[in-house]
């Protein structure tokens, strides 16, 4: 048998790093699905994004921007402690009204469906 040369060497060295980054991310998923199920209903904090805050109470976003008054942004990662700071109000103050809107939306109440902008008609025929 012959012995392995440098490109036999570099092939298991890739083979071996793409394991061990298989591995990795495997591992990160696993801890995430670990994390969000240990993390339901919170207790609410001024840290949170409001899409944490639907994530861990399992309510559609909208319902919380709406509850506040602001536009739905699906990508907004602003802290409940800076929204209240923009809205000029106290983070308790937020934070209640946001548990009211949960407990509406819950449910014995099921939220309405986020209102679905019209398309604009590009000539096409529908």
């Amino acid at each position: 048998m012959k012995p392995m040369g440098w490109r036999h060497w570099l092939l298991v060295l890739a083979f071996l790093a793409v394991v061990g980054f298989t591995g990795s991310q495997a591992m990160r998923t696993a801890e995430l699905v670990a994390y969000w199920r240990q993390h339901r209903d919170d207790p609410i904090r001024p840290w949170m994004s409001l899409g944490y805050v639907a994530h861990s109470y399992h309510v559609p976003p909208h319902v919380l921007y709406e509850a506040l008054g602001l536009p739905f942004e699906p990508r907004d990662r602003r802290p409940i402690a800076r929204l209240a700071k923009e809205q000029r109000r106290a983070d308790k103050d937020l934070i209640a009204t946001l548990e009211t809107a949960i407990a509406h939306a819950r449910p014995p109440n099921p939220a309405p469906a986020p209102p679905v902008a019209p398309r604009p008609n590009d000539g096409r025929v529908p």
